[in-house]
């Protein structure tokens, strides 16, 4: 099984350094994936969908989604459909962890970590209480905001189409003339 990233400072049990991660020019933001897989865990019916915004705290990893799941098949239903929409985003996942055990499957995306628990095992690590520092994110508001910028971004192509489109007529015109 794959673990998760370590930062290339760490040494690797060779001695040698991890080179860091290439990053991806058209990747969306760490916020919008970790945005993404939250909503997808809650179109999964998940529990308790949250994301917490570690950056600051830590320099491993900027996002943490936590969620629960109420039976194994759920737990694997987030999991998979997690992986789904964030390879369609262009990301691709590092490592899991606890998959067959179902418990607290843990997925590495770099800087995105999702959690999926069941109940009794979110309930005993309580991620949310060891990271109370981290600010919890509004994911939906952040999907919104995207979904507004995409369509002013849309419509923007448009107007600026249907500019070039006058000027070509009037040159047109103009050279009929």
């Amino acid at each position: 099984m794959n673990s998760l990233a370590i930062p290339s400072s760490v040494p690797t049990t060779f001695g040698e350094h991890l080179a860091p991660a290439a990053s991806h020019p058209l990747l969306p933001t760490a916020l919008h994936r970790a945005s993404v897989a939250a909503k997808t865990a809650a179109d999964n019916k998940g529990q308790d969908v949250l994301v917490l915004d570690l950056r600051g705290l830590t320099p491993v990893f900027d996002f943490f989604v936590i969620s629960t799941g109420a039976s194994r098949r759920q737990v694997h239903a987030i999991v998979e459909d997690t992986d789904a929409a964030l390879r369609a985003t262009g990301d691709a996942r590092m490592g899991v962890e606890g998959y067959d055990a179902s418990k607290w499957v843990v997925q590495d995306y770099g800087d995105v970590v999702i959690h999926v628990f069941d109940a009794d095992t979110r309930d005993y690590y309580k991620l949310e209480e060891l990271w109370a520092d981290a600010k919890k994110i509004d994911w939906q508001a952040e999907l919104d905001d995207a979904r507004d910028d995409a369509e002013d971004d849309a419509a923007d192509a448009v107007d600026a189409a249907n500019a070039a489109d006058a000027v070509d007529a009037t040159d047109a015109t103009d050279a009929a003339e």
